[in-house]
């Protein structure tokens, strides 16, 4: 029996889990569906904490790059951190940061 992989997107902050979302089986990820994923999150920001600041940290993948994104990030009018490729500074949280998101 074969198992289907899955892409997930989580989204956190100090306090815990903001928005998690699955892509269905077999669809990708580009800019426009990245982009998507960030309206949803801007209504779950919303709803949690409305009129906070927000800083996005992400990789600089390609749809996390595009212009749509971050031309639509701007309109959001949140902050992007910068992301070096390659940084052996840098390690992924593994979810070390946050118990809550393990579970």
């Amino acid at each position: 029996q074969s198992v289907a992989k899955v892409m997930g997107s989580v989204f956190w902050d100090a306090q815990g889990c903001i928005l998690v979302e699955f892509l269905e089986p077999g669809q990708t990820i580009n800019a426009a569906r990245y982009i998507q994923t960030l309206v949803k999150l801007r209504r779950a920001l919303h709803d949690k904490c409305p009129g906070r600041k927000i800083i996005l940290q992400h990789d600089n993948a390609r749809p996390h790059t595009a212009r749509a994104t971050v031309e639509k990030i701007r309109t959001f009018g949140w902050e992007t951190l910068p992301h070096p490729p390659y940084s052996p500074d840098l390690a992924p949280s593994d979810y070390h940061l946050f118990a809550s998101v393990k579970e």
